[in-house]
């Protein structure tokens, strides 16, 4: 997220809070989908970390873009910390780490996220080749320790730098040492939104297992093929993870609203400044928790905006449904997961393929395999069958999905050619992560430097 609300509007009941995350829905005719992806900033003369001030920094990245896109700088205090298009529809921010984010404007094709993500990395790279910047599209950190890796000057990143120790032994690691992409999806209604979360919910290990890309911490292998989908595992599990609510036939907005109500906060901004709220929950908060200790006290629709974007289940609801469970990567699958997920979600035919693909599947059943793929990746198994089985399957659905959409691009093809690295995946049946640890124990002699100069964008 590039930009903390400020919105005034007073919130005077829960029923509020239902109905904003209820005027999401709008006409299948006009669904949209918006890609995100962060990569991780560094110089290629050492391959070490970006900081944050001076003359080649991120602060230069940001100010450079923003001279070529004459886009809206983003501040925090005296610090740029982003830049949002004058539109309102795209946007570049930094994790606490210096990851370098693109939030992608909501676009009607894969071929225009695509194109988009190319624009992007054209100019990015016009900026920061001059300072001898590049950027590694992987899932991990693969070789900086938490103590080498920079910290962004960003107000909401120190309230959590401060408050994730306290609820998981992995929050750190999850904010400066990881990198992801996502896809935002809209829902047409309530029913809609549900079959879509559930569905997805039960897929993100698949997700995770399908774009595994971080098998290296601290210059070596660390066992695992996702070592951010283990970092999941033990981050703050009050917040984040999968929800069992949503496996309910009758799972609907009023539930994550009362499960969101009772999550701890991050923050507030009153006047530009962000107050620790970490001790009391969103609930607390709309009973008049703050009151005597922040001046305006009283709850507003952009601090429930704001909420909403501190919770991090593997698929987060706001006015659109967040696909969170994949590694970052590069280029090609910052176009493949958008391509598997509008595939299975945006067809009817698809959707209910996949829903009945998984209708077996227990709220335990998708928690063993979440827990089984970080290490196992397609070599986990969900109901008795391999995982790479069932990937086949649900790849195949989403590639009937996107061929019923029939978006064709000026060449004439469809959008199924982006699912073409996953196909790649499922035939060798190795991940990414699997192929980066051969070349560690065969051509990079024990080494990951050459996955900066080989994975770098």
């Amino acid at each position: 997220m590039a930009r903390d609300t400020t919105d005034q509007t007073p919130l005077n009941s829960v029923s509020e809070l239902s109905a904003y995350l209820a005027s999401g829905a709008r006409p299948a005719d006009q669904f949209r989908l918006g890609t995100e992806h962060e990569k991780f900033a560094f110089f290629a003369a050492d391959h070490s970390p970006v900081p944050y001030a001076g003359e080649a920094s991120i602060s230069a990245l940001l100010n450079g873009m923003q001279a070529r896109l004459d886009w809206d700088p983003i501040m925090d205090g005296d610090n740029i910390i982003g830049l949002a298009e004058r539109s309102g529809m795209g946007a570049i921010s930094i994790e606490p780490g210096g990851q370098f984010e693109l939030s992608g404007a909501p676009l009607e094709t894969i071929h225009e996220t695509c194109q988009e993500s190319n624009r992007h990395l054209d100019v990015l790279r016009e900026v920061a080749e001059p300072m001898g910047i590049r950027f590694l599209g992987i899932g991990g950190s693969p070789k900086w320790s938490l103590a080498e890796t920079p910290r962004m000057p960003k107000s909401r990143y120190e309230i959590m730098t401060r408050y994730m120790p306290k609820v998981g032994k992995q929050g750190l690691d999850m904010m400066y040492r990881t990198c992801t992409i996502q896809v935002n999806l809209d829902f047409s209604s309530e029913k809609d939104m549900a079959r879509k979360m559930r569905l997805s919910m039960k897929l993100q290990p698949l997700a995770t297992a399908l774009f595994a890309s971080s098998p290296f911490t601290g210059g070596k292998p660390n066992g695992l093929l996702s070592w951010r989908g283990d970092i999941w595992r033990d981050t703050d599990n009050q917040r984040a993870g999968l929800l069992p609510f949503v496996f309910n036939a009758d799972f609907g907005f009023d539930d994550y609203v009362e499960w969101a109500l009772d999550v701890p906060m991050y923050f507030v901004v009153r006047d530009g400044r962000y107050h620790d709220c970490t001790h009391v929950t969103f609930r607390q908060f709309m009973n008049g928790a703050l009151k005597g200790e922040i001046a305006a006290w009283e709850p507003t629709l952009g601090d429930w905006t704001n909420h909403l974007s501190t919770l991090f289940p593997d698929v987060r609801l706001k006015r659109f449904l967040e696909m969170r469970g994949a590694d970052g990567g590069p280029w090609r699958r910052i176009c493949a997961l958008p391509a598997f997920w509008v595939g299975l979600l945006y067809d009817e035919g698809a959707l209910a393929a996949a829903e009945d693909a998984t209708a077996a599947w227990s709220y335990d059943d998708v928690l063993q395999l979440r827990d089984t793929v970080p290490a196992k990746g397609l070599k986990a198994e969900v109901g008795g069958r391999p995982l790479l089985e069932i990937a086949r399957e649900i790849v195949g659905i989403s590639r009937s999905g996107l061929a019923a959409r029939k978006r064709l691009n000026d060449e004439g093809q469809d959008e199924t050619v982006f699912l073409n690295t996953l196909d790649e995946v499922l035939a060798k049946k190795a991940t990414l992560a699997d192929d980066l640890l051969m070349l560690y124990h065969g051509r990079w002699a024990q080494s990951v430097e050459p996955v900066f100069n080989e994975y770098k964008y």
